[in-house]
């Protein structure tokens, strides 16, 4: 009898289909997908044809028959007619609260040549009202363009003769034409005086309209251009979601804002409301303000000790698993001490004693408080002094587990690589050598940018990483721009920016958008993978992301994306499953004639 047992419980454990645990007092899922190629990231079960959800889990993962075996009278069945299916997309270091004027810009992103993004500015021009500004602010690289180039100021001036005109590039230089000038009143007493900001000069002393800068001073343009209603930035924040799904992304890290904490979490806090929130959002804080010698890190600990309680890894959206849950402070925990990365300048070297400062008196407060932290560096040569202070730290406060990263970090050493992996630490890289890299070659050098950063290194050495693309200014906010440079070694100009040593697999650098954000998130358990248990957040591609030609990489987008189980975006066969999204606000706004990415209408 006991022989009878153990082999009848053997042939239940060897079913082919994977299944989560379930209440449910009888099978029987929500949605299936069935005839797909799934890549599940999952060494256990690396591929299968069929996934099954229930209640915002994934419930089964495998044959189409074993699978559809589960379908009940309720069941949504998807038929995914022998497309690819991935990993819901995580983007472990993004910026889409700070973008809440999204709707008042036209996205270059995409664009493939000059003329196109001249006709966009003319054509926006016509349907500005008296009032606003035509703008454009960062996303896209001068690489980018067939002619290989930046537009020039007077073809910007023809494109946009009579209303204020902006054009961003990352956060390296702007273009202003004539009225922009005379609305912001540069060479006046009305202009701020901006430290590290130049307003280029003709041979006549006249202002031509370029401005040279660095992160501050195009935060601060920012808040001198028309400003948003809330139903408006309400209306972006919807926007910029539903651009992030088109291209399979279902979570996203929020790395701060310069809003600052609680009220950028206003806006986010209408769509958890009206269950419109469609990706997951874990948000980092970064609070500016207060003026020279006021401590950032003390502006952040008031935000969320007294102006608003909150406490790492608590969810303001109880109602979706990580909807918007605090993962504690960063990128910039002191202004002086931002090493702007703007390739198209020399490295920006801070003194080693400044880092020390920042360890000592800011994120020793962290430390602490057992409060997770995020510090963007960029070159090594900052680096080095950060991990000296910090090592310091940790052998009089022990990090014991503490969640730490570094931010960017293109130019980091094998040896810091370790260290960092020593003290617990992980790094979020970001795809911004795939926009400008062939500037960083001007820069410094071809030889050190085959090897910035030192992506199969990075990976090897085991380090909690994850890729990730800074947008919506420094870079696009499109992965697969990234996925493409990765396996490539190629930026979107056709150059070669990696050697051939130091690319990804296409696994590889797949893994490093999904598996390797759920880390960041604090999620390894839950996300990242397609296998029971984990919360249903997938994409269904337009092609083969495995089989496609490498030019093809970079235009890769999602047709079906699914988050906490239900379907946020549809495209092509599946358009008609997609959520039908409230009127884009304004009534003029670059995003309702354009989208959100070149080629979208």
């Amino acid at each position: 009898m006991i022989k009878k047992i153990l082999i009848a419980s053997f042939a239940i454990a060897s079913i082919s289909v994977c299944r989560a645990e379930t209440t449910q007092g009888s099978p029987g899922a929500d949605l299936i997908v069935f005839n797909a190629k799934i890549f599940t990231g999952n060494v256990g079960q690396p591929e299968a044809s069929a996934i099954a959800v229930t209640k915002g889990r994934i419930y089964a993962v495998g044959s189409d028959s074993d699978v559809l075996s589960l379908k009940n009278s309720e069941t949504k069945v998807i038929d995914a007619h022998s497309r690819r299916l991935i990993p819901g997309i995580i983007d472990a270091h993004t910026h889409v609260l700070n973008d809440s004027g999204f709707n008042y810009n036209i996205r270059w992103d995409g664009v493939p040549t000059i003329d196109k993004a001249l006709a966009m500015l003319s054509e926006q021009a016509s349907r500005t009202p008296d009032g606003q500004w035509v703008k454009v602010i960062g996303g896209w690289s001068p690489y980018q363009f067939k002619e290989n180039r930046l537009p020039t100021m007077e073809e910007l001036e023809q494109a946009v003769p009579d209303k204020p005109l902006i054009v961003q590039y990352a956060y390296n230089q702007a273009f202003l034409n004539k009225q922009a000038m005379e609305t912001l009143g540069v060479g006046t007493d009305r202009f701020p005086n901006l430290p590290d900001t130049k307003f280029e000069r003709d041979g006549e002393g006249r202002y031509t309209g370029v401005v040279f800068g660095n992160t501050w001073t195009f935060v601060a343009l920012e808040t001198m251009v028309p400003q948003l209603s809330f139903d408006e930035e309400v209306s972006s924040l919807t926007s910029s979601i539903h651009g992030l799904n088109r291209f399979g992304v279902t979570s996203i890290i929020d790395a701060g804002s310069r809003w600052g904490y609680p009220k950028a979490q206003a806006m986010v806090e209408v769509l958890s409301r009206e269950k419109r929130l469609n990706v997951r959002m874990p948000f980092i804080v970064l609070q500016l303000g207060g003026g020279p010698g006021v401590s950032m890190t003390d502006l952040q600990l008031e935000a969320i000790t007294k102006t608003a309680p909150i406490s790492p890894g608590q969810n303001l959206d109880p109602s979706l698993a990580h909807g918007h849950e605090y993962r504690g402070a960063g990128e910039v925990l002191e202004a002086e001490v931002h090493d702007h990365e703007n390739f198209e300048r020399p490295a920006m070297i801070i003194p080693p004693e400044q880092m020390h400062r920042l360890v000592d008196r800011e994120i020793r407060k962290l430390v602490q408080r057992r409060m997770p932290f995020r510090e963007h560096i960029s070159y090594n040569e900052n680096i080095t002094p950060f991990l000296d202070a910090l090592e310091a730290l940790n052998r009089e406060i022990p990090f014991n587990g503490l969640r730490w990263s570094l931010e960017h970090a293109e130019t980091i050493s094998p040896e810091n690589i370790e260290r960092v992996k020593k003290l617990g630490g992980g790094i979020a890289l970001d795809h911004k050598m795939a926009l400008h890299g062939d500037a960083f070659i001007k820069s410094h050098g071809r030889d050190q940018a085959l090897w910035t950063p030192r992506l199969r290194q990075l990976v090897d050495s085991g380090i909690p990483l994850a890729m990730s693309t800074d947008a919506f200014r420094a870079a696009t906010f499109n992965p697969w721009v990234g996925l493409s440079w990765m396996v490539t070694g190629r930026s979107v100009s056709g150059s070669e920016v990696l050697a051939p040593e130091n690319r990804l697999t296409r696994e590889e650098a797949l893994k490093l958008f999904t598996r390797g954000g759920a880390w960041f998130m604090n999620t390894e358990s839950e996300m990242g993978l397609i296998a029971p248990g984990n919360l249903a957040d997938f994409a269904i591609l337009d092609r083969d992301y495995f089989s496609v030609p490498d030019d093809q990489i970079k235009s890769v987008s999602s047709v079906l994306t699914v988050m906490d189980g239900r379907v946020v975006f549809g495209a092509q066969d599946y358009a008609a499953l997609s959520p039908t999204l409230p009127p884009i606000l304004p009534d003029w706004s670059p995003v309702k004639y354009f989208g959100t990415y070149y080629g979208e209408k």
